[in-house]
């Protein structure tokens, strides 16, 4: 078998990335060509700039990997432009390129790398410091890298975008659109993860479920769109209230989850501790949500009293994330039992 179909037949049949494709075919043309360097560039035509993606450099000249270049100034674009595949003399055709005169290129050859609709993906260039030859079989080699290439390259910017749409529908089915925040789901998980940490680390889990008191009157009074207004706002308000690693969610109508951390250890000292971590955040919850909403024209203004606020402390050896939130929200149900008779005595 001839040694070029050879390599290229090895190469394919072992290539599982663009990498893996490109590193081998690059040091093909450099053997083929007797160029110095050899490159693979991918154009970004949103930033208008062209990037040396991978490249295998045999001799004093250096094309680094990772030189990003104004796309304008490029050998490629006026190569492309002109139909001038190669030259030897880089300074008397393209002699206004700084980029060429910066690596010092004498000799440069290119192919694009298109996408099926036409579009240029990349290049496969090879370039060197000195006058270099080119042979009338070292042409059809560069167009069949070409075409390998971009049809890895172009695999691999699809399956990007897959995982980019999947990755923005996984955060969409995990948030909640009209705060923000995480949802119920995200919030099982987060409190999952929150449990088997507590475990390893010998601390417990702090579950707070927090109740809009009055919400349905907000939006019977004023409407949905009032409604989702003081929704958005005193979401902001609780968030702000919380240390950087607790966790709020919106899991509900009008219900929101916190989840935080605490200190496991034994001890009268250390359980006093933990009742204090509980009460200062049901404190935190409560007192943040309380004052004037100003829901803007048309809404006017609302002066809230606060939400009911159930915090528990527990050891995440004996929960399930079901049960802790149950937990918690039989105690916010206490407190909202506490805070009716209150009311209703005044």
């Amino acid at each position: 078998m001839d040694p070029v179909l050879s390599v290229l037949t090895d190469t394919v049949h072992r290539a599982q990335s663009l990498e893996q494709l490109a590193r081998p075919l690059l040091a093909l043309l450099g053997r083929v060509t007797g160029l110095e360097s050899t490159y693979l560039t991918v154009i970004d035509t949103d930033k208008d700039i062209q990037r040396v993606e991978f490249a295998r450099n045999a001799g004093e000249m250096t094309i680094p990997e990772g030189l990003a270049v104004p796309w304008a100034d490029t050998l490629c674009k006026r190569a492309l432009e002109e139909d001038r595949p190669y030259t030897d003399n880089v300074a008397e055709c393209w002699g206004d390129s700084d980029a060429a005169k910066a690596l010092g290129i004498q000799t440069y050859v290119s192919a694009p790398i298109k996408a099926h609709d036409g579009r240029v993906l990349g290049t496969v260039c090879g370039a060197s410091a000195s006058r270099m030859g080119w042979s009338s079989e070292a042409e059809p080699i560069l167009l069949l890298l070409s075409g390998l290439l971009a049809f890895s390259m172009e695999r691999e910017q699809l399956l990007a975008q897959l995982q980019s749409a999947n990755d923005e529908l996984s955060s969409q089915a995990m948030t909640d659109a009209l705060t923000g925040l995480p949802n119920l789901r995200a919030m099982f998980d987060a409190l999952s993860r929150m449990i088997a940490l507590a475990r390893r680390e010998k601390a417990c889990v702090i579950v707070g479920v927090v109740d809009l008191d009055d919400f349905k009157a907000i939006n019977d009074s004023l409407g949905h769109e009032a409604g989702d207004l003081f929704l958005s706002q005193i979401a902001g308000r609780m968030k702000s209230s919380l240390r950087a690693g607790d966790f709020l969610a919106r899991t509900g109508g009008d219900e929101f989850v916190v989840l935080s951390l605490g200190n496991l250890s034994s001890g009268d000292e250390m359980i006093g501790e933990r009742q204090q971590a509980v009460l200062a955040l049901q404190l935190r919850l409560a007192e943040s949500g309380v004052g004037l909403y100003e829901l803007g024209s048309g809404y006017g203004e609302v002066q809230y009293a606060g939400a009911s606020v159930g915090v528990v402390a527990l050891a995440a050896d004996t929960v399930s994330p079901e049960e802790a939130v149950r937990l918690a929200d039989h105690q916010m149900y206490q407190v909202k039992q506490r805070r009716k008779r209150l009311r209703y005595v005044s």
